[in-house]
């Protein structure tokens, strides 16, 4: 029997989850006092070649000094195929990441030989895997590759869409028009299989009308959250991927009204003017879940 479509067993929000080079000590130290969720420590596309080995011994250097309070630590590895990327597996295994991030996927094969890397060097059960998605071959292969989860260690998607332009030669124009239906089937897969799974970066740094664009059409589209590449983006992330006031009340009064003794064993109930049924009660304790663990964190 097929796995129910679920979200993420954890609750813990991932609204800003913040790119920072593993090279540099300094943007690390202040990662420390950012309001960010997560910070993503990057050994690929951040690190030049001659500086991967130093980044890869800063990052459990960092990892192992602690001091990230709640941000969740996600480290991005160089592609196994790469001459840096089996030692970057296993120079973290002895690290505290929560998750291995792995770029350039294309299908099943790959997600089982990475978490199969991630078990033969050691790794706790607890490190996930996550994966980003940013090829046209992990694009036509979403639904099995996401399908992986049951049988690896795979519990989140990246959304790459810098590489997947790059590669496809789709632009990236304001609005992403060309690439929602790439959003929209990820996050099918990723919801099918109770994955995570964060939006790609907005590169443009001084736009924050365009990042609140794109946040808000992530949202809208059932992402958890945002990666991020520079630290005044995290705000506006943080803000979007929230509850509004006006949603929480909203949940609250769904969920009392199926509470409320005189509607015990109704499927359906008449709520500020609208129709709640059972499903609707569902999404409203989730959401007033996921307002209570941002307010815990």
């Amino acid at each position: 029997m097929p796995k129910p479509a679920s979200l993420p067993a954890d609750a813990r929000p991932l609204r800003s989850v913040l790119y920072m080079p593993a090279s540099n000590r300094r943007a690390i130290e202040k990662a420390r006092g950012l309001d960010t969720d997560a910070v993503a420590l990057d050994l690929e596309d951040a690190v030049a070649p001659e500086l991967k080995a130093e980044a890869r011994a800063t990052l459990a250097a960092e990892v192992a000094s602690g001091g990230f309070s709640h941000r969740r630590l996600i480290a991005r590895i160089n592609g196994l195929a790469t001459e840096w990327g089996h030692d970057d597996l296993a120079a973290l295994a002895a690290t505290s990441i929560e998750a291995l991030l792995a770029p350039k996927v294309d299908g099943p094969d790959d997600i089982a030989a990475l978490s199969s890397a991630m078990d033969a060097a050691g790794y706790p059960a607890e490190i996930a895997l996550w994966v980003m998605i940013e090829t046209p071959r992990a694009v036509l292969a979403l639904e099995r590759i996401a399908a992986c989860a049951a049988t690896t260690r795979l519990a989140g998607f990246v959304l790459g869409l810098n590489d997947l332009a790059k590669d496809t030669g789709i632009a990236q124009l304001s609005g992403r028009a060309a690439f929602v239906p790439v959003l929209v089937q990820a996050v099918m897969a990723a919801r099918a299989n109770g994955l995570a799974i964060l939006d790609g970066v907005c590169n443009a740094i001084d736009d924050p009308a365009r990042l609140e664009h794109e946040c808000v059409q992530a949202r809208d589209f059932g992402f958890d959250g945002k990666t991020l590449i520079h630290p005044s983006q995290i705000d506006l992330a943080n803000r979007t991927f929230a509850p509004s006031s006006a949603d929480l009340d909203e949940a609250h009064a769904v969920v009392a009204a199926f509470a409320d003794p005189a509607n015990a064993g109704k499927g359906a109930l008449r709520v500020n003017g609208k129709m709640a049924e059972l499903l609707h009660r569902d999404m409203a304790a989730r959401l007033i879940a996921r307002a209570e663990a941002i307010a815990t964190r």
